[in-house]
């Protein structure tokens, strides 16, 4: 089966590496124009759009900051005009000890959930406001198996961002079907990123293979083909549904 994306403009935030990057790269491969958004990593973004090629272009912005998520929505919005699809990629994972003062512990909480949920919401509600003029598009929302199962005491915030995301995503695609959008959700397992790579320092590969049912741990290129295909219409009527991506490590 091919899954073409031709004549699609795709926004994929947090793009300039790991899952992001992955999936911008497939939806190039497929045939769209992607917008590449990135928060620090200008050369890995600017890079990766000369690869893709086909009108691919990096974007900046701060998600961390509530203005940023308008103004990036808008800098795409004018450089290509019509936005077909958004990835909801970018994330953080803050290790933020319950020990820590609670000023601290907040800050922490604070910074995941706008990065993970607030910004995820505001680029929701640009790109609803954008699909319902055109009559229709697709939002991926790329959450994870945290959302469902929980995480290390750690990362309690990244949890409850996740979960926040399943929420959100079920709700656009029951309240906006009918205007022709439909929305979805990707849960991702422990996958070997860069911004992994704190948790695998600290608890060892071993911990993070030890409840996986296949025998490696998972690329970004296993989550991005995916992504390609509940954006190319092919999953319309599964709107509103997570595909859990996580070797088994937790099954529903």
């Amino acid at each position: 089966m091919e899954i073409s994306l031709a004549g699609q403009t795709a926004l994929v935030t947090g793009a300039s590496r790991g899952i992001g990057a992955a999936i911008a790269r497939r939806l190039g491969a497929s045939g769209a124009r992607v917008a590449i958004h990135y928060g620090q990593g200008r050369e890995a973004a600017e890079s990766l759009a000369r690869q893709i090629g086909q009108g691919a272009c990096a974007f900046g912005a701060d998600l961390a900051e509530p203005g940023a998520c308008a103004s990036l929505w808008a800098d795409v919005e004018s450089h290509y005009g019509a936005i077909h699809a958004l990835v909801n990629n970018a994330g953080i994972a803050v290790k933020s000890a319950l020990s820590a003062t609670t000023d601290a512990w907040l800050a922490d909480w604070n910074r995941t959930l706008a990065v993970n949920l607030t910004a995820t919401g505001l680029l929701s509600r640009a790109g609803l406001a954008h699909f319902q003029k055109q009559g229709g598009g697709r939002i991926v929302n790329i959450a994870s198996r945290a959302a469902f199962r929980g995480d290390q005491p750690d990362y309690l915030a990244y949890a409850a961002s996740k979960g926040g995301m399943i929420a959100l995503t079920r709700s656009i695609a029951r309240g906006f079907g009918k205007a022709g959008i439909k929305a979805f959700i990707v849960a991702p397992g422990f996958t070997r990123t860069e911004m992994a790579q704190a948790f695998i320092d600290q608890y060892g590969e071993d911990y993070a293979t030890s409840d996986i049912a296949l025998d490696r741990l998972t690329e970004p290129d296993d989550i991005a083909p995916t992504v390609a295909f509940l954006l190319s219409g092919l999953a319309d009527h599964a709107t509103g549904t997570t595909i859990d991506l996580n070797a088994a490590s937790y099954v529903r």
